[in-house]
């Protein structure tokens, strides 16, 4: 389901408000006290004076103009009878303080505003400065929304922008609108200051480092610490065909672990580099890798010295609500890093690479950090820096998981990485044999059943293939169409998540196996078998 929200209604712009009328005398009268115009409503966006249906473009609303503070304020409230006193014989000289003079003390009551003098039409050099020309959003026919000013209806606000283009016409006027505003704000406010009212509202920070230091336990600085060891891998096939992947460096000897499907492009004649986050570039080659696990290990060729290895967590102690890192080059983005928290343990994954090829199983770390294509092979680290997981496969919105398939899908939150104790097994296992070695119970489980469990396949095969006599399993009686229900404690819902939990043991393991014959649990132990390389 795509959370994508398309369409979303914005809300109707305000109405820009109008130049006043100028009075019919060019010159007012400033002897005499004007008479108190007649209130506009609260909610209305009218200058003092304005009829409240004043067609053509409107000027923002000005502040009210403060009186000079009488002898003594009435009560709020109270019947304002009081003579003002006279006004002053000529304005100042320069432009007005947005619209009227501004002479009240902070916190004085203001009285009725005086009359405003003749203001400029548009486009003079009267405060506030007209607005630039903007054209009908789409024209005429198009997607709604008028010019800047467009008339108003009869309830005296502008027509509702239509579809996605009213939407935008919306949003830029009133950024416009604000941008006035903000204007003629900013201008009262310079003038207060310029008469000595108010001091600077300006902060410094005192006793400011020359070096800000961050805490080595911060996410800045666990990731200063682990970038240096983190690689961006470019793999390609002969055809020229290839992708971007990360890896990180597990020894001194020029050990990089990442996944299977970032360097299988290049694992038959290819090319393969590892390039570190100074930007120095290294050639490899693909030391073994293990399709089932998407797990791999490759070697630079002329490794740098004093190569850092990351240090390596325990997978198995990680908790629910644990800090994480996530360190990759999402889109090619080198040195990326993004953070989250481990947001679910022992989550049956079965992801592919897009090619048609075989799936790969693990029981995997879930987590929140924003993992992106080109992030696979990278590490998941925990609060102190210690690698837990190596990011492998996402969920996305359109259904597909991993890397490969599905397009460039993107992060939605579901990100799965491989559990660290589980790839040091393998990562150990391909560096002496250049093969993996995975544990099995050897038998054939109907990956396409619709049943609560794991069920060995009945049909498809002979029944000494569906079960192995000799195997595991055979030797402690299971037979075809049985179901298994738990595996080392653990519930078992499908067959993938049987294979992820197999997995997560090595060969020669002992673990008790629960499962259904006819209705009727079971429970027996078995000793895990090996299967060396990929079928």
């Amino acid at each position: 389901m795509s959370t994508e929200n398309e369409g979303t209604a914005a809300p109707t712009p305000p109405a820009a408000p109008s130049v006043p009328p100028a009075p019919a005398a060019s010159t007012p009268d400033l002897t005499k006290a004007p008479a108190a115009p007649a209130a506009a409503p609260a909610d209305q966006g009218y200058a003092p004076g304005e009829p409240e249906a004043a067609p053509g473009p409107r000027r923002p609303r000005t502040p009210a103009a403060p009186a000079v503070h009488p002898a003594a304020a009435p009560a709020q409230g109270a019947e304002q009878t009081q003579q003002l006193p006279p006004a002053p014989a000529a304005p100042p000289a320069g432009p007005p303080a947005y619209g009227y003079d501004q002479t009240q003390a902070h916190g004085q009551s203001p009285a009725q505003p005086p009359a405003p003098a003749a203001h400029t039409a548009y486009g003079s050099e009267a405060w506030p400065p007209p607005p630039p020309a903007v054209p009908a959003y789409g024209g005429q026919g198009g997607h709604g929304g008028g010019a800047w000013g467009a008339p108003l209806t009869t309830d005296g606000t502008p027509p509702k922008p239509k579809g996605k283009g009213g939407m935008v016409a919306a949003v830029l006027v009133a950024a416009l609108l604000a941008g006035g505003v903000g204007g003629g704000v900013g201008y009262w406010a310079a003038e207060r200051n310029s008469g000595g009212g108010f001091g600077s509202t300006t902060i410094t920070a005192g006793n400011t480092p020359k070096d800000l230091k961050r805490d080595a336990g911060s996410v800045a600085g666990l990731a200063a610490n682990a970038l240096p060891s983190v690689v961006t891998i470019e793999a390609s096939a002969g055809d020229g065909e290839g992708g971007t992947g990360t890896g990180f460096v597990y020894d001194q000897e020029g050990h990089i672990l990442t996944n299977n499907h970032v360097v299988a492009s290049a694992a038959n004649g290819g090319k393969l580099s590892a390039t570190f986050s100074n930007g120095k570039k290294y050639e490899a080659e693909v030391m073994g890798r293990a399709q089932g696990y998407d797990v791999a290990v490759i070697k630079l060729k002329n490794p740098p010295a004093g190569l850092k290895p990351l240090p390596l967590g325990d997978s198995d102690k990680v908790a629910v609500g644990d800090p994480t890192i996530a360190i990759g080059a999402p889109f090619g983005l080198s040195n990326t890093v993004t953070t989250g928290i481990v947001s679910a343990k022992n989550r049956p994954v079965a992801s592919g690479d897009g090619s048609g090829g075989k799936n790969s199983y693990m029981s995997a770390l879930q987590t929140d950090a924003s993992i992106n294509p080109g992030n696979s092979g990278g590490p998941l680290i925990d609060g102190r820096g210690a690698v837990i997981g190596i990011n492998s496969a996402i969920q996305s919105a359109g259904g597909g998981g991993g890397f490969g398939g599905g397009g460039q899908a993107g992060s939605i939150g579901l990100g799965f990485a491989i559990p660290i104790n589980q790839a040091k097994n393998v990562a150990e296992s391909l560096i002496k044999t250049g093969k993996p070695v995975y544990p099995v119970i050897s038998v054939s489980v109907d990956l396409q059943a619709k049943t609560d469990g794991a069920k060995i396949s009945e049909q498809g095969a002979p029944a000494n293939e569906l079960v192995d006599p000799n195997g595991p399993a055979g030797k402690a009686g299971l037979k075809p169409g049985d179901i298994i229900t738990e595996f080392g404690g653990k519930q078992v819902d499908s067959g993938p998540t049987l294979i992820s939990l197999i997995w997560t043991y090595k060969p020669g393991d002992t673990v008790k196996l629960t499962y259904l014959r006819g209705g009727k649990p079971t429970t027996v132990d078995i000793t895990l078998g090996s299967r060396v390389g990929d079928k």
